[in-house]
């Protein structure tokens, strides 16, 4: 237990498996994944698209695949990318198998969806072989029909009972490198699927809340469900679906496992909402330092408050803090003690500065230590 025992997260035990070089579960960190939207076909679009998620920290890129075509277009992406790969599967089980020989980490498939055992039992063979992992992937909108008949509408027993079946047969076939995942849109039926599938298993998880919208409504309504998880040690993976640019989903995944203190990267920023009192624009401030800070992975915390009423005690728990004054003239902070002044005019320039300083040094301290 920590000094601040109202801190803690103690995580689920859950088995650990691999997807390409990427270890989920166990003790591993909660790892964050978003997925493509181009055409999988348009091989040079899609790679801009990974690349660009890349950038922004993700650990795991998902591809849709389709049809063949998509399929087999997997080999030529994957050669041109880093992170491991996986191959969203629906209705066609020759499609993972074609995913696995064309070097996809993992592949995901849908229970309600894929057909029979025997398929089922072929699309292990092609992961075995290709040593790729699975993820069972239940979703509230394409349950089973008998399951649908027995509970009469989705809901979290029916959910979990999915789940449990499908990874029966993937034991049966002495198949145990796979994760799961019980999403839904409706975030009381996710959340409680996912409290049920805690309890029953000890596979690895896949956190989402799926089709939760747009930008904004999406991100609220990820962050309640999946908070809701994490802050009960449940997850080990995540992905935040939005209707926006894949990129958004990262950033916002990674916020979320800020927010809780269970993954760190880059630049998190406390600021005050403004008022009044406020001796800079704050909000305009903020915006800008969040988009000339996006390039910093290394974790520090930066302060952003526009007045003395809160400013002090925010920059005492920051790396960097700014605190606005009077007459265009404002307290920097460094480690929580104040440093010197600095202007309206020069402050943003000048707190980059010191952030990239900063992680300059973080990481050479790093870097040497290695």
């Amino acid at each position: 237990m920590s000094v601040r025992p109202y801190r803690d997260i103690e995580r689920r035990k859950s088995r650990k498996i691999r997807v390409g070089n990427v270890e989920v579960g166990g003790d591993a960190p909660i790892s964050v994944q978003s997925m493509t939207n181009t055409l999988t076909t348009d091989v040079a679009a899609t790679v801009a698209q990974i690349h660009r998620l890349e950038e922004a920290g993700a650990d795991i890129v998902r591809v849709s695949c389709p049809d063949q075509e998509s399929s087999l277009a997997l080999k030529d992406i994957i050669k041109q990318v880093s992170v491991p790969i996986v191959a969203d599967i629906h209705f066609h089980y020759k499609r993972a198998i074609e995913a696995a020989e064309s070097g996809a980490a993992c592949l995901r498939i849908n229970p309600g969806n894929i057909g029979s055992t025997d398929r089922v039992r072929e699309v292990v063979k092609a992961a075995k072989d290709h040593g790729c992992s699975m993820r069972i992937g239940v979703n509230a909108g394409s349950l089973e029909r008998e399951l649908l008949e027995k509970y009469g509408e989705p809901c979290p027993e029916a959910m979990v009972e999915s789940a449990l079946n499908h990874a029966r047969i993937l034991e049966d076939l002495d198949f145990r490198e796979f994760k799961i995942s019980v999403k839904a849109s409706d975030v009381f039926l996710a959340v409680a699927a996912y409290y049920g599938l805690a309890d029953a298993c000890d596979y690895p998880l896949h956190l989402g809340i799926t089709e939760a919208g747009g930008l904004r409504g999406g991100t609220v309504k990820s962050s309640i469900g999946m908070g809701n998880l994490l802050w009960a040690g449940i997850g080990d993976t995540l992905r935040v679906s939005l209707s926006a640019d894949p990129v958004e989903e990262i950033h916002v995944g990674f916020d979320i496992l800020k927010s809780l203190g269970l993954r760190t990267r880059g630049v998190q920023i406390v600021s005050c909402p403004s008022c009044a009192r406020q001796g800079f624009n704050v909000v305009d401030t903020v915006a800008e330092l969040e988009k000339r800070l996006a390039h910093i992975s290394t974790p520090i915390s930066l302060s952003i408050i526009g007045c003395i009423v809160n400013g002090p005690g925010e920059a005492r728990e920051t790396d960097i803090g700014l605190t606005g004054g009077g007459g265009g003239n404002h307290k920097m902070y460094i480690s929580g003690r104040p440093d010197h002044n600095i202007s309206t005019e020069k402050m943003v320039d000048h707190i980059v500065e010191l952030v990239e300083e900063r992680a300059a040094k973080i990481e050479a301290a790093k870097a040497a230590a290695e």
